[in-house]
Order: C-alpha cells, then sequence, then structure tokens
C-alpha cells in the first residue's frame, strides 16, 4: 500500500480580509467596488518580479467558459462568479495563489499546495497578507479579531482544508460518522468544490469550522492532527475490503479501467466514479502501472469548462459525453 499522503489531492489556507470603513462586497456599489479591485492591485503590484509572476483576471471581462474552467481548477468561489460583475482574482503562473477580490470579503486569500504541510501554506499566505496590508487598512477588533461579512469567519478570519480520496470510509458507509466526529471538533466535511457541493468520486474537503478564540498555529495543528489520524484508518478500511473481499474488490477496480479503457459515452460524475476506483487500486497496489497524476490530472481535464476550453466549442452534453470517453480511452 502507497503511503497514505497518496490519499491528499489538494490542500488549502484561506484568509478573509476586508477594509476599514468600506462596506462588504454585496453593500457595494458598481464602481466602489471595481475601484477597491484597483487599490488591491496597487497594494499588491509592488515590484517588477510582482507583476512577472502574477496576473490580474477582471471577471466582468471573461466569458463563461474562463469562469466555468477557474472554478473548476479551484481558483475561484462560485460566490466569486456570483458576483462577476464587480470581482476580479489575481493569480500566479503556478495556479498555488489565488486573490479573490469582491467574493463575500473584499479579499479571500488562498494559497494551494498538493501535500499536508499547512504551515507551509499559512507562511506564505501571512506574507502576502503583511505585503497588503502596508497599503491597506484591514478591518480589526481587538476582541472579536478580523471583521468579516459572515460572523463565523471571525477571529483569524482563517480556513484552512484539505482535499481527500476517501473511498475506505464511503464503501463501508462510514462517512457519515467520519462527518459527525468532525462536526464535535470544531470541523465540516464537504464535497470536491466546497459548501453546497455533493462528494463525487468519494473525494471530500475537510476543514476547520471554529476560527474565532484560536491561534492560527492552533488551528492548523489540529486539523493536520485530524488529517492524519482519518488517513490511518481509511487505510484500515481499504486494507479490510482488499482482505475480506479481496476477489470483488479487485473486480470493482479492474472493471472501472476496463470501462475507461473502452466506454463510448461517459459522462461527468461516472468518470469521477470510475476514476476514483482506479485510484483505490493505484493506492493499494492492486494497479501497479498507472500514474497517480494522470488520473488527478483526469478528475479537473474532463470537466465541462475544460473540455469546452479544450474544443473551443460549445458542447451539448450528448457531445461532452462522447468527447469525454474518448480523452479517457486514450489517455489509458
Amino acid at each position: 500500500m502507497l503511503p497514505k499522503e497518496s490519499l491528499v489531492l489538494r490542500s488549502r489556507v484561506r484568509l478573509a480580509r476586508n477594509l476599514k470603513l468600506v462596506p462588504f462586497p454585496h453593500r457595494l456599489e458598481s464602481e466602489r467596488a471595481r475601484m477597491l479591485v484597483k487599490a488591491v492591485e496597487e497594494a499588491f503590484y509592488v515590484s517588477k518580479a510582482m507583476e512577472e509572476s502574477y496576473d490580474t483576471h477582471r471577471m466582468w471581462e471573461l466569458g463563461r467558459t474562463e469562469l466555468l474552467v477557474a472554478f473548476e481548477k479551484h481558483l475561484v468561489s462560485a460566490k466569486l462568479i456570483n458576483n462577476s460583475d464587480i470581482s476580479a482574482y489575481i493569480i500566479d503562473k503556478d495556479e498555488d495563489v489565488s486573490l479573490m477580490i469582491n467574493e463575500e470579503d473584499h479579499i479571500r486569500l488562498q494559497v494551494m499546495g498538493r501535500d499536508l504541510n499547512l504551515s507551509a501554506l499559512y507562511e506564505k499566505a501571512s506574507k502576502i497578507d503583511d505585503l497588503l496590508s502596508e497599503k491597506l487598512n484591514f478591518a480589526f477588533d481587538y476582541n472579536l479579531g478580523y471583521i468579516t461579512a459572515c460572523p463565523t469567519n471571525l477571529g483569524t478570519a482563517m480556513r484552512a482544508s484539505v482535499m481527500l480520496h476517501l473511498p475506505g470510509f464511503t464503501l463501508t458507509d462510514r462517512i457519515g460518522y467520519v462527518s459527525q466526529a468532525l462536526a464535535q471538533m470544531g470541523m465540516t466535511i464537504r464535497g470536491i468544490y466546497g459548501e453546497g457541493s455533493q462528494a463525487e468520486g468519494n473525494i471530500y474537503q475537510i476543514s476547520n469550522e471554529v476560527t474565532l478564540g484560536m491561534k492560527e498555529e492552533d488551528i492548523l495543528y489540529n486539523l493536520r492532527d485530524t488529517i492524519d489520524k482519518l488517513l490511518d484508518e481509511e487505510q484500515d478500511h481499504q486494507r479490510k475490503l482488499l482482505n475480506e473481499f479481496s476477489l470483488e474488490m479487485e473486480d470493482k477496480i479492474y472493471r472501472s479501467l476496463g470501462t475507461l479503457m473502452n466506454a463510448r459515452l461517459m459522462t461527468s460524475k461516472e468518470a469521477l466514479y470510475h476514476l476514483s476506483l482506479v485510484r483505490m487500486g493505484v493506492e493499494t497496489e492492486v494497479l501497479k502501472d498507472v500514474d497517480m497524476e494522470l488520473i488527478d490530472s483526469l478528475i479537473i481535464n474532463t470537466q465541462p469548462g475544460m473540455m469546452k476550453r479544450a474544443y473551443g466549442i460549445e458542447l451539448n452534453e450528448k457531445e461532452r459525453d462522447i468527447n469525454r470517453a474518448k480523452i479517457i480511452r486514450s489517455i489509458f
């Protein structure tokens, strides 16, 4: 069995900030909101290196495909897209840093990685936060911490999250137990695209819920410690499934591989289902000649927006299913 870190798809640390004495985005007039975008740019682009490493994307200048692609790649949120007439985001070349402007809060800075080193992500986010605070006056109260549009983000205004592949918990019907246990620890579990999304492909996001009355370092430690234990338990469930239902599990994995290699029609949901089982096959070393990074790239690249951008034309549902199957078939 591969190391438990192989179950991690993506990690993120997000900081919410608002400007003092400026209404929250939902109360801002369009002209003033767009001026705020410019103010954040002026505070951010302070050197030639920053200008060369980052780009600003003004949502009101982008087409629907570009917006959908950014969402599918986890660079922006659904809320930012809903505010596309006043919102923007600043992104680095590697797409590991995304600075969302005029989402629920004036600024939502997120730094992303592909491992469990949340402290490194926070350190990077903190440096950018310090840079912005040199020119922007953030709303802060010594009792409540950073002032945010949603009261649940008061305090540190930090949300840390880790996206995990948890087929063992799902196939053994234990994911409900995980949800209850996390809630008791001040954490939450959501689907692949965060709040309000479904947990397709056995992919879940786990994040802290409590931000008030805790230090950033404590939040990160608690989340990392919880994820560590969760991954150990996930691997125990996978081992149990393979030990007790060896033939059945291998059959499911190889059937999914066969479907991905031969299907002529493939919905997005079906692709995630089969890619998840094949990924489990790699994690448990039932499959030894399939590239994990290939599977993870297909999870993103077969989403509707990514496919529309790849083909350069609007595809109806059946055309997407045909071409999705074609892409997966050719890769495998």
